[in-house]
Parts: C-alpha cells; structure tokens; sequence
C-alpha cells in the first residue's frame, strides 16, 4: 500500500461523519459537461437525505441543459480555510430528474422529504415555495471520495 492510500484512509471520513457533514453544509460545486466538451462548474445549494444528494436547479440553465443531455455529475462539498481544518467529498454518478419541471407544487410524495429538509436547512421555513423556475435533481452517488485533515493533527 502506497503512503498515499495509507494516509487518504486516516482522514476518509466515517459514513457517520459523512452525513453530518453533508446534513450541515449548504453549498456544493456542481461539475457537468457541455455538448462541446467543455467542464462547467457552478455552486448550488443541496440537502442530503443520508443516502441521496437532492439539488434545487434552474431550469433554464447551463447546468441543467448540460444534465438533460448527460446526467455524468461530480459533486464536491468542502469547508476549511487552514491546511488542517481541510474537511469535504467528492460524490460522483449519475443525477435523475424527479417532479415536474418547473416545479410549481403538484403532490409528489417523493419529493417530501427533500423539500422539508432543503426549506428548513437552506430557507429557514417549514415548507418549500416554488417560483416555477427551479426543478429538482437527485445524485444517489456511485462513488463518494471523503476527506478530513484535522484527523491528521489527531494522530
């Protein structure tokens, strides 16, 4: 085992850890590919259900145009100004598209939970408005790369 793999696995963060992280954190990087192959990168705010990373997106939008042609996303969330406070995750695969799009509301039990969690974490409110421009995407990741620096000051 290479001192790189050694030492991604001291800080790799628990699947506890994980989603307290993700459950507190308000803004990602969204990474997509346009037509012409260029990367596009954007911030979007997020909720995390414990298993599934539920993004609010502009329906007219780069990102979005980007997702209906390839749903390919990477995700990454991190925080930390110093070396050693250095925290976040990379969570990549492919997005789905659930409800309407525009969202404007319609009862759709799937979407409870997501909308309760991003209103309350991300708005401050107990229920989701919806301006009829954004629409939802879910990331349930293929592959979740996790990093805690302040682990190293620990050992």
């Amino acid at each position: 085992m290479s001192l790189a793999q050694r030492r991604g696995r001291k800080i790799m963060m628990s699947p506890g850890e994980l989603d307290a992280f993700l459950g507190t954190q308000r803004t990602c990087r969204v990474a997509t590919v346009s037509a012409d192959g260029t990367p596009h990168v954007s911030a979007l705010w997020f909720a995390w259900d414990g298993s599934s990373m539920w993004l609010y997106s502009v329906v007219r939008s780069r990102r979005w145009a980007d997702l209906r042609r390839d749903p390919r996303v990477a995700i990454v969330v991190d925080t930390g100004e110093e070396y050693d406070e250095l925290r976040g995750a990379e969570l990549s695969g492919r997005v789905e598209f659930v409800g309407e799009a525009p969202r404007t509301g319609e009862l759709h039990a799937e979407l409870d939970a997501p909308e309760t969690l991003f209103a309350r974490k991300n708005l401050g409110l107990q229920e989701m408005p919806h301006d009829g421009r954004h629409a939802w995407l879910r990331l349930t990741p293929d592959k979740v790369v996790s990093w805690d620096f302040r682990k190293l000051a620990s050992r």
